[in-house]
């Protein structure tokens, strides 16, 4: 993590050299590739860890979508996509199942969140599809005391009792520690696919990546429009962007890579930072491990258990987190 927090524009550079959260929203594209896993050879080497991938990703399709289908009073709809709206911890006095979730976004951003939120239960269907029987039931998701915890820790102490389901604003914040990480997640998995025949696994994970950047570009274009808006009398949006952004920095191990949504240059150069990429245009990694890093909100590197998945995910993940 970086030791500046500032926000200032010139500070908030393409952090040095930029180097598995959100596969693809389009189930009929995977629907064909429902029996690969078991039946696809190892290629070029490399062991087959697709199933385990696969699995990996759809604990963190759960957490999506639950937030998302929450968000827009749909929550209920996940249990028949094979999840558990009852393992979902809400804010207390919050309704996700009621129809209405947040009463006060506007119509607007209640059309793209009803969109994100149908597109994350896809991407459970579909994995929940491919995977059939091997698929891991959903854990519990703490989508309350966790957004709690890093807010205050993102903050310094300054947002206490975050709730992103309180207002538009919030919801904003919320989705903004989810979806940067989706698309570096998948970035990261690619290398580790065994299946990259046609219409394979490893071209539909990327195609949900692209699904998971359309949902994150939206997400920081939509907090970079209100990115002067105070939050705190100490923060403005700008800020609490920042500060998310070095905490997922801060977790994720060593390395400083994520970027928050600050203006870069100066005059007439100046550029807007929505697509966070690397000097040559290139998103950057993340590892498994660094994910649950995040998930966890673990800075050691070794927990288990925490953060927005309080009794751990479900599935065995040591043969990728130990890469």
């Amino acid at each position: 993590m970086s030791n500046d927090n500032s926000t200032t524009p010139a500070l908030s550079t393409r952090r040095k050299f930029l180097g598995m959260a959100g596969l693809m929203g389009a189930g009929a594209v995977l629907s064909g590739c429902t029996n690969v896993m078991a039946t696809h050879e190892p290629n070029r080497g490399k062991a087959n860890l697709d199933a385990t991938i696969f699995n990996f990703a759809l604990n963190l399709e759960y957490l999506e979508a639950a937030f998302y289908l929450a968000a827009v009073g749909r929550l209920g709809e996940l249990d028949a996509a094979g999840g558990s709206s009852a393992r979902v911890s809400l804010p207390a006095g919050f309704n996700g199942m009621n129809g209405t979730g947040i009463a006060t976004l506007s119509p607007e951003i209640r059309a793209m969140a009803n969109e994100i939120a149908t597109d994350e239960l896809n991407h459970v269907k579909v994995i929940r599809q491919v995977l059939g029987a091997a698929a891991v039931a959903q854990p519990q998701i703490n989508l309350s005391t966790a957004f709690q915890a890093a807010g205050s820790a993102a903050s310094g102490g300054a947002i206490t009792g975050f709730d992103p389901y309180a207002n538009e604003l919030f919801f904003l914040h919320g989705a903004f520690v989810f979806e940067d990480v989706g698309v570096t997640a998948y970035k990261g998995a690619a290398r580790l696919l065994v299946d990259d025949k046609p219409g394979g696994n490893l071209e539909n994970a990327a195609g949900i990546l692209a699904v998971e950047a359309y949902h994150a570009g939206a997400i920081r274009t939509l907090l970079y429009q209100r990115r002067n808006t105070a939050v705190t009398p100490s923060l403005t949006v700008e800020g609490v962007v920042q500060a998310i952004s070095n905490l997922r920095d801060a977790v994720d191990g060593p390395t400083d890579l994520d970027q928050g949504i600050s203006n870069m240059g100066t005059g007439a150069n100046v550029m807007a930072n929505i697509v966070p990429t690397d000097a040559n245009g290139i998103a950057f990694s993340r590892t498994p491990r660094q994910v649950a890093n995040i998930v966890f909100l673990d800075t050691t590197g070794r927990a288990s258990t925490g953060g927005f998945f309080p009794n751990g995910l479900n599935g065995n993940f040591s043969a990728i987190l130990a890469l």
